[in-house]
C-alpha cells in the first residue's frame, strides 16, 4: 500500500534530515564587501524606491519580482541573499524566500544599529575607553572615536559632525530616535549616522558621511559640497539653524534640543561716536553716560572671539616666533566694558545666559580687497574650568559657569598670514572618558587617521572651533537628566 505525504509532512521530514532550502545560500554571504553607508539608490535604476542590498557582492538594486533588478542579478550572477534596506529583512532570490536566522542578525545591526538608555549612559565615562570594538579584521576600535572619509574635499565637514556628536545631550537624542515616518530627511540621515559612529558593532572602523553630506548638498542647494573645501564655521552656523528648524524649533528658548544645549543671550549695547574738541589725537573714543545708549538682547548659538592682529613687522630675531595670546585676554570682548568701534558705533557685549554647551569660534580669517588673510596668533587654553562668571551678568543662581573642553578644530595650512584653502586641512581634536586623571584620553582625528595624543599639544594648533562642556560631574547629571526625560518624548 502507497502512502501519500502531505506537502507539511514532507516538509517537516525533510528538515530533520536535510537543510532548509533557505538557508542553502547563507555561506555565500560576504560581510566584507557590506557597506551601508553610501546613498541606498539602486546602481542601475538610481532609484531610492524599494532597494535591496545584494549580501554576496554589496551593491543595490531595485526590488525583488520577477522584472527586477535584484532578481536579474540574482540569476546572471548567481547572487541569491538579499536584504531590504528599509526593513532589514532578508530574501533569498529568486525564489523569494524570507529567510530569518540569528546568523543575519549582525548585518541587521550595522545597517539599521540601534541603542538604549543604559546602553548610552557611560559613553563620556572613563568605562567607555575600557571596552573597546573589533571590526571584522580583528582591529581594535573605540566606538565614537573613529575616521570618517574624505570623499573628495569634505575634511570641513568631517571635524563639525565629530564636534556635534561629542556633545552628549544631542547625541543622546540622536541615538535614541526612532525615525520611521515622515521625518525631515536631513534629521533622519544625521541621527543614523550618528548611530554608526556609535556602533560598537562595525564590521569596518571606519564610517563614510557620504549618505548625509549628499543630503547637505541638496539642502543647502549647493552651498556645501563634497568636492569643495569650504569653512567649518559656515557649515556649522547653516547645520545648527537646519537641524533646529527640523526638529520642529521656533523662536522661542528651549524650542529645541539644538537651543536647549547650545543657545545663550547677549547683551549689545551701542552708541554713536562723536568726536569731542578737546580730545587728543591719540585717545581712543568711550561711552559717555550721559548720552543715550541703545541696548539690545539677542540671542546666539556660538561666540566669535576676535584675535590681535599679528606683528606686521619683524625683526630677524622674532622672524619665526608665533604669537601667542590667553584665552582670557580674547574672551575680554565680552566683559562689558570694552568697547569696540565699527562704522561711526561704539559697542559693548556681555552674556546674560550662558548655554549648557558653549561653542567659541576664534575669528582667523578676514578679506581684504586683494586675499583672504589668515591670523596665525596660538590661542592659550586650559583644557578645564575656564570660568565665564566675569563675562556674565546674572544673577547667582545662575548655572554653573566654568567649562571643560571637549572638543578643539584646528586649521593646518602653509607657513604665512595667507589663507591657501587648496592645501588646507582640518583636525579635530576629541576627549574620551571626562572625569580627569589616568582614565582620560584625547584623540586627533583628520579623516581615516585616529590617533592618541598628549594633552600638552593640544594648544599647539591654529584652533578655529572649541566646544566647552559643564564639568564632568554636571556633566553626567544632565546626560542622566536627559537620557531618563527622552522616554517621555521630550523634543
Amino acid at each position: 500500500m502507497t502512502t501519500l505525504r502531505t506537502p507539511m509532512a514532507r516538509g517537516s521530514a525533510s528538515s530533520k534530515h536535510e537543510p532548509r532550502a533557505s538557508d542553502l545560500y547563507l555561506d555565500t554571504i560576504n560581510r566584507a564587501l557590506l557597506d551601508f553607508d553610501f546613498e541606498k539608490v539602486c546602481s542601475v535604476s538610481t532609484s531610492n524606491i524599494n532597494t535591496y542590498g545584494c549580501l554576496v557582492c554589496g551593491k543595490y538594486f531595485q526590488g525583488r519580482g520577477r522584472s527586477s533588478y535584484a532578481y536579474a542579478h540574482s540569476i546572471h550572477d548567481d547572487h541569491h541573499v538579499f536584504i531590504n534596506l528599509e526593513t532589514a529583512k532578508v530574501y533569498v532570490l529568486p525564489d523569494g524566500y524570507h529567510v530569518s536566522d540569528p546568523s543575519l542578525e549582525d548585518i541587521s545591526f550595522v545597517l539599521n544599529p540601534t541603542f538604549t538608555p543604559a546602553s548610552i549612559s557611560g559613553l563620556s565615562s572613563p568605562t567607555h575607553l575600557l571596552k573597546p570594538s573589533y571590526d571584522l579584521n580583528n582591529r581594535p576600535y573605540i566606538p565614537g572615536y573613529i575616521g570618517l572619509n574624505n570623499i573628495k574635499r569634505n575634511d570641513h565637514m568631517n571635524v563639525i559632525i565629530h564636534s556635534l556628536l561629542h556633545v552628549p545631550p544631542l547625541r543622546d537624542h540622536l541615538l535614541l530616535s526612532n525615525f520611521r515616518g515622515k521625518e525631515p530627511e536631513l534629521l533622519k540621515r544625521f541621527a543614523t549616522l550618528a548611530k554608526k559612529i556609535w556602533n560598537p558593532r562595525l564590521f569596518k572602523s571606519q564610517v563614510s558621511p557620504h549618505e548625509f553630506l549628499q543630503e547637505v548638498n541638496r539642502a543647502s542647494g549647493g552651498k556645501f559640497r563634497l568636492e569643495k573645501q569650504g569653512d567649518p564655521v559656515e557649515f556649522l552656523g547653516w547645520l545648527l539653524n537646519h537641524l533646529h528648524k527640523e526638529m520642529g524649533g521656533s523662536r522661542k528658548k528651549n524650542s529645541s534640543k539644538i537651543y536647549s544645549t547650545f543657545q545663550g543671550e547677549l547683551r549689545m549695547e551701542t552708541q554713536q561716536v562723536i568726536v569731542r574738541p578737546d580730545a587728543t589725537g591719540n585717545e581712543k573714543p568711550k561711552f559717555d553716560i550721559d548720552r543715550e545708549i541703545k541696548s539690545a538682547v539677542s540671542p546666539f548659538l556660538f561666540l566669535a572671539i576676535d584675535l590681535p592682529p599679528p606683528p606686521l613687522f619683524q625683526d630677524a630675531v622674532e622672524k619665526n616666533i608665533i604669537p601667542q595670546v590667553s584665552i582670557y585676554s580674547v574672551l575680554a570682548k565680552y566683559n562689558g566694558v570694552s568697547t569696540q568701534e565699527s562704522a561711526g558705533q561704539l559697542r559693548r557685549y556681555k552674556c546674560q545666559r550662558l548655554p549648557p554647551y558653549i561653542i567659541l569660534h576664534y575669528k582667523r580669517f578676514t578679506n581684504n580687497v586683494f586675499v583672504e588673510e589668515k591670523n596665525p596668533t596660538i590661542v592659550t587654553f586650559p583644557l578645564r574650568g575656564v570660568d565665564f562668571r566675569e563675562y556674565l551678568d546674572a544673577p547667582p543662581s545662575h548655572p554653573p559657569t566654568a567649562y571643560d573642553l571637549i572638543a578643539n578644530v584646528t586649521h593646518e595650512s602653509v607657513a604665512g598670514t595667507t589663507r591657501d584653502k587648496e592645501n588646507t586641512t582640518w583636525k579635530i581634536h576629541l576627549r574620551a572618558g571626562g572625569g580627569g586623571g589616568d582614565g582620560e584620553k584625547w584623540f586627533q582625528i583628520q579623516d581615516l587617521i585616529v590617533e592618541e595624543t598628549r594633552k600638552e599639544m593640544i594648544f599647539l594648533g591654529e584652533s578655529v572651533l572649541q566646544v566647552g562642556a559643564p564639568p564632568f560631574s554636571v556633566e553626567n547629571t544632565l546626560t542622566v537628566t536627559h537620557t531618563c526625560t527622552s522616554d517621555m518624548g521630550t523634543p
